[in-house]
């Protein structure tokens, strides 16, 4: 007889023991639950806040918005956050980085440690984020690591849209080898080539190629240099890099797995040929004229413009020919914009900050700086809802299928709340320390001090 009641007494608790784990297990599968109350919401496209609001989170997406006050939803452990009339907008995004050479000098990246520089990149993209910066678009560098690992939550970043390897021609604006190293043995491949910075290739198959060794590694765009650049050695800015065949070679690999070609390009020459090759994007454009500007309109490019001006740290020693080169370029900043402006060209946003991590902090002066050119809503949007429209541009390639830039039900909880109105007082950004009071990510946070 009590041989049989230990038996039962053994079930039972058996059963309650897989209970509890089953409990355990559904618990921690259910989703995180966020509430943010009494906030005014600039949504990625208004020139006006909304309504004092409440926000509901679900996982990482915005479930619901609601001028209402918002129940718990039933059974779920709610975190509820007083937004105190707070503005709260959709994170910021970078249209143009280069997340693996932002912070370090050029020349400990092109000789150094291949781990220091990982380590420096991780520090640098969780400063990103605490800047509010979200989403990226890495246009060169070896990112994938780095990307794979804020995906799985070892270390905090941005979202990052990678090119992997810019693509170059011998003497063009990715080829950082030295003098001495050329002429280069067949199948030779240079330092940057080895570690995923740079890929060097002078006909269409070879273009074609290295395309898709980037896509096959997890690019959801694809990079090529197509023109002269500041911190290459041996191209002056007028120098037009690769031919139409060429550049045609890698608009059909990208095409060929639903994403686009982007072209690094200061020059009329430049940016036309790669337009005639079916190129989706151009980066920089400083030196453009009246005609190519019309160009891009007319044929539906995107123009990813960077506020280059002569106003912050050079990484260039001055008379240096990089330093000219620079300068040059910084020359026809003002110009470009009022060509996009003239003729509505669709804007992108983006920094390139390269190899100063002084510059790299002041990210967020180079969005405020913009009010030059654009009304303060222009500026909000383009770096929101507009580069989230560049980013769709990869379609299937998309690292993150969902709505980005935007704070709309259904989109990605991808947030910041402010300590004021941007819409009248940008410069709130270029204090994120201390203007950025929340900052979540994926529905995570990675900021609160309310």
């Amino acid at each position: 007889m009590n041989h049989i009641l230990f038996h039962k007494h053994s079930r039972s608790i058996l059963t309650s023991l897989l209970f509890l784990i089953s409990f355990s297990l559904f618990s921690q599968n259910k989703p995180s639950v966020t509430i943010i109350e009494n906030v005014l919401i600039y949504n990625g496209s208004s020139d006006k806040l909304s309504a004092p609001s409440n926000v509901l989170i679900e996982g990482n997406t915005i479930k619901k918005i609601s001028t209402a006050a918002i129940p718990d939803p039933s059974g779920a452990s709610v975190t509820r956050i007083k937004g105190g009339g707070r503005t709260l907008m959709p994170g910021l995004i970078d249209a143009h980085t280069h997340i693996m050479f932002s912070t370090l000098p050029q020349i400990a990246i092109l000789t150094g440690d291949l781990g220091f520089i990982n380590v420096a990149a991780v520090k640098a993209a969780n400063e990103m984020l605490l800047r509010g910066f979200t989403s990226i678009r890495d246009l060169g560098g070896p990112v994938f690591g780095l990307k794979r690992g804020i995906d799985l939550g070892f270390v905090p970043g941005p979202r990052i849209w990678p090119s992997g390897a810019f693509i170059s021609q011998t003497g063009g604006h990715g080829d950082f080898r030295l003098p001495n190293d050329l002429p280069a043995a067949p199948g030779d491949f240079t330092f940057s080539e080895k570690t995923g910075g740079a890929a060097i290739a002078d006909n269409p198959d070879m273009v074609r190629q290295r395309a898709r060794e980037q896509l096959a590694l997890g690019a959801s765009q694809i990079k090529l240099m197509a023109g002269g650049g500041v911190s290459s050695t041996y191209d002056p800015l007028d120098v037009t890099q690769y031919t139409v065949p060429e550049l045609r070679a890698a608009v059909e690999a990208a095409e060929n797995w639903g994403t686009y070609v982007t072209v690094h390009a200061y020059t009329p020459k430049a940016v036309s040929q790669a337009i005639e090759a079916g190129v989706k994007c151009i980066d920089h454009g400083q030196l453009l004229d009246d005609a190519t500007a019309k160009l891009m309109a007319d044929k539906g490019v995107w123009w990813s413009m960077q506020p280059f001006t002569d106003d912050v740290p050079s990484a260039f020693a001055e008379g240096s020919p990089n330093r000219i080169k620079q300068k040059e370029m910084f020359s026809g900043t003002e110009k470009a914009y009022s060509l996009a402006k003239k003729y509505k060209v669709k804007l992108a946003w983006g920094t390139d900050i390269l190899f100063s991590a002084e510059n790299a902090a002041a990210q967020c002066t180079q969005l405020t700086k913009m009010t030059k050119w654009f009304t303060t809503a222009e500026v909000l949007k383009m770096a929101t809802a507009d580069n989230a429209a560049l980013l769709s541009l990869s379609g299937l390639r998309t690292p993150y299928p969902g709505e980005i830039g935007v704070i709309k039900e259904g989109a990605f909880a991808d947030i910041l709340l402010i300590n004021g109105n941007p819409l009248n007082d940008i410069h709130l950004l270029d204090n994120p320390a201390k203007n950025l009071l929340l900052i979540m990510k994926d529905g995570k946070i990675y900021k609160n001090i309310l």
